[in-house]
């Protein structure tokens, strides 16, 4: 499955959110956000479709479509993506990056030592 595109995963989006959705319903949805045109929607979405990002029923009078791609499995390929390309793969150069330039809370330093114990528990 390939990559989606920052466009494609706002639609994705759409998707992951509601569930099921015509070209029409995702490109309202995607309207209340910016103006995009019903036929760049369908395009795009054709081209989903193409790759095997989106599933379609065919129903009376339109398409219904379905991601094809979950949340989880979007977010572990761009992730991997991105940290082999931008830190060559070193995950700890990721995160004291991430770290470095934004203010995180409490409750996600907590959550954060939470998952470096049990990361920690696992490799031992």
């Amino acid at each position: 499955m390939t990559r989606p595109t920052d466009s494609e995963l706002e639609i994705l989006h759409v998707l992951w959110k509601n569930g099921p959705r015509t070209v029409r319903q995702v490109n309202d949805e995607l309207g209340q956000q910016r103006e995009i045109g019903y036929t760049t929607t369908l395009k795009l979405m054709q081209i989903m479709h193409e790759k095997g990002l989106l599933t379609r029923v065919e129903d009376a009078k339109s398409h219904v479509y379905t991601a094809a791609l979950g949340e989880k499995e979007a977010r572990e390929t761009l992730i991997d993506r991105f940290l082999e390309t931008a830190f060559r793969g070193s995950a700890s150069q990721l995160v004291m990056q991430v770290l470095g330039r934004h203010k995180t809370s409490a409750d996600e330093l907590d959550e954060i030592k939470k998952l470096l114990n049990k990361v920690d528990n696992e490799s031992h």
